[in-house]
């Protein structure tokens, strides 16, 4: 079953999954209501420009998240996130009201001022949303529950700025309006209550209200651990690329496409459903865990589909506005839309996985807090990205050309990010590997431990096999290797990466090999996870070479447990040496062949022979089949 279809349904997600929705949707609902009324009615309620307005509404809505946001992070991790939920949708309510009463004495003062609320009403919201996740989800459910929040938050955005324009456009707008928006925060407001109980991680800490050292000291929070600040900056690039979009579309429909109002609305959904099937698509890709490897795969379509995007923009649009139907008769418009949809799906495998890896490596106590410090850095982001979109289109930039800047820009941050962390690339690597060449089938992993010191120990069939081991294992694991392995450049990327521990043997490199047996002696010391090939050497034949006696001397030195395993499907396959040298006839097994990955119980050392240690795994291998 579904980890996603099971969360939908378990109280511990299901309640904030709505109240997250409705609040999403009933944001848009009121802001799109808004600027469509100010756009078309402007001229009764003020002396501004529509233009001017539109732009002044999006600045006071994001106003809050620069001025709020650290105070939201410090109350969500000072008090129970589930009482600060039913307190926001309480707030929500009120600020309904406020911008009723704003449409009912067509003052924009007030309708600003609800603006305004609804963006506090975000801001708070926001650290509650994604700080409570971890609390509520196990580690294998982070995944499916963001990539549930963030498809569930885009499909909101989209029916909210739908269900805003027909109500601006209908013949009593704005009761309408009210009412509607009224009945959203009623039921946000209902559905909060049932959240459970989330405990507060630092009840003791002091509020501060001064906004710029309190934001100066959630950034630094998020800043003691590289991966979750780059990570953040992932984030905040993906919301500055997708608000750029977002933002050219009814220009880019109008003076491109040659579209109309109606063909405005075919691009946003058609963008809006790729993010939210990308979402969904993450958990099944990452095996219902935290798969870094998909954030690379998902900035390389980001880059390709906007590069193509470019290209496929007609030169000349339509003759005359064309709706969506009419659009659809180009054949040039289902490359457009086909490029969207892709725009979102890998946009989607991009953000979900760096939201749960936030999460996850974040120190519990400032949990909130460094949700704040995310939420500041994308407002910032989109800031900057709104001003030099509106800077390189007043310069004399098409909006094609504007789409290939974002793309070739997207490239240089990802590879930028990648550089400073390498462990993104290093999992895309791996993640390729078994989703590309085999497909991978494991069982028990649970065996192995989710934190201390432990050896991992199996059966030497391939030049892959520590790949595979590792693409199934949630820990990171530092495999003694052969030296000679470091000499293939791929392999030598992966394996240094991974802090693997080169080693020879006495006769080639005595002092290579002490000082292995010492760097496995530091990282069991530091609690980290060992993995080790006995038999010393790829098999030649097909079966299990004697365990050699290395395992021994670790013991000796670092009691710790041992966890064999045993593959299984790997010989005969392109990396194995079954007739004759390995890597020399590439469809010795058909593609996505199946392989296996057996986990036994984790033996104490004082029980770990080698002796012991192959017969557990000779019995496994042999159960495989």
């Amino acid at each position: 079953m579904s980890n996603q279809s099971g969360l939908l349904r378990a109280r511990r997600f299901a309640p904030l999954f709505v109240t997250q929705f409705l609040g999403a949707l009933n944001d848009n609902v009121l802001k799109n209501a808004m600027v469509v009324l100010l756009t078309f009615q402007a001229a009764t309620w003020t002396t501004l420009k529509p233009e001017l307005l539109a732009n002044l509404a999006a600045g006071v809505f994001i106003l809050p998240f620069f001025l709020f946001s650290a105070t939201a992070g410090q109350l969500a991790d000072k008090y129970d996130k589930a009482a600060l939920a039913r307190l926001v949708k309480l707030l929500e309510i009120a600020i309904v009201l406020i911008c009723g009463a704003g449409f009912w004495a067509h003052s924009l003062a007030v309708l600003f001022l609800g603006l305004f609320l609804l963006g506090l009403h975000s801001t708070l919201f926001g650290p509650v949303k994604y700080a409570i996740l971890p609390q509520h989800l196990k580690s294998e459910e982070l995944v499916g529950g963001n990539a549930l929040i963030e498809a569930g938050t885009f499909v909101a955005i989209l029916l909210g700025t739908l269900l805003g324009g027909l109500l601006a456009g209908s013949g009593d707008g704005t009761t309408w309006i009210t009412a509607v928006g009224l009945a959203i925060a009623v039921g946000g407001y209902l559905a909060s209550r049932a959240i459970p109980v989330a405990v507060p991680p630092a009840p003791t800490l002091a509020i501060s209200a001064n906004p710029l050292t309190e934001t100066w000291r959630n950034i630094n929070f998020a800043r003691e651990t590289q991966t979750v600040f780059l990570s953040i900056m992932g984030i905040s690039w993906f919301w500055l690329f997708g608000a750029l979009f977002l933002a050219q579309f009814p220009a880019y429909t109008k003076n491109v496409l040659g579209g109309s109002e109606t063909a405005v609305t075919l691009l946003l959904a058609t963008f809006t459903f790729g993010i939210g099937v990308g979402s969904l698509l993450c958990e099944k890709l990452s095996a219902k865990r935290i798969e870094l490897g998909l954030v690379p795969l998902g900035s390389i379509g980001l880059t390709v589909f906007a590069l193509d995007l470019a290209l496929a923009s007609p030169a000349v649009p339509a003759p005359s506005p064309l709706g969506a139907i009419g659009l659809l008769a180009y054949d040039q418009t289902w490359r457009v839309l086909l490029d969207l949809a892709l725009i979102g799906i890998f946009g989607g495998l991009f953000i979900v996985p760096l939201y749960a890896l936030v999460q996850q490596r974040s120190n519990p106590e400032h949990g909130a807090r460094i949700i704040a410090a995310n939420n500041i850095m994308n407002a910032l982001f989109m800031v900057v990205g709104a001003l030099a979109a509106a800077g390189m289109l007043a310069a004399g930039l098409t909006i094609p050309m504007l789409f290939a800047v974002a793309a070739i820009c997207n490239a240089a941050v990802a590879l930028f990010i990648y550089g400073l962390v390498p462990e993104f690339l290093l999992r895309f690597i791996i993640w390729m590997l078994i989703h590309s060449v085999y497909r991978l089938r494991v069982k028990e992993l649970d065996q192995v431990p989710d934190d201390g010191p432990a050896v991992i120990v199996c059966n030497h069939v391939s030049f892959v096999d520590a790949l595979v081991i590792m693409a199934a294992c949630k820990r990171p694991i530092r495999f003694v290797m052969d030296h000679h392995i470091f000499r293939w450049p791929v392999l030598n990327f992966v394996f240094r990466t991974s802090k693997a521990i080169p080693i020879a043997s006495a006769k080639e490199d005595p002092a290579m090999m002490e000082k292995a047996f010492d760097e496995v002696a530091k990282a069991l010391d530091a609690g980290d996870l060992i993995g080790i090939f006995p038999e010393g050497k790829i098999t030649a034949d097909g079966t299990i070479n004697p365990f050699r006696p290395g395992i021994t001397r670790i013991l000796a030195r670092n009691p710790v447990p041992v966890v064999p395993m045993a593959l299984r499907g790997l010989w005969g396959s392109f990396f194995s040496r079954r007739d004759g040298p390995a890597m020399t006839r590439p469809f010795r097994r058909g593609v996505l062949s199946r392989i296996e990955l057996v986990v036994g119980a984790a033996v104490p050392a004082a029980e770990a022979t080698p002796e012991r240690l192959q017969a557990e795994v000779a019995t496994m291998r042999r159960e495989c089949a």
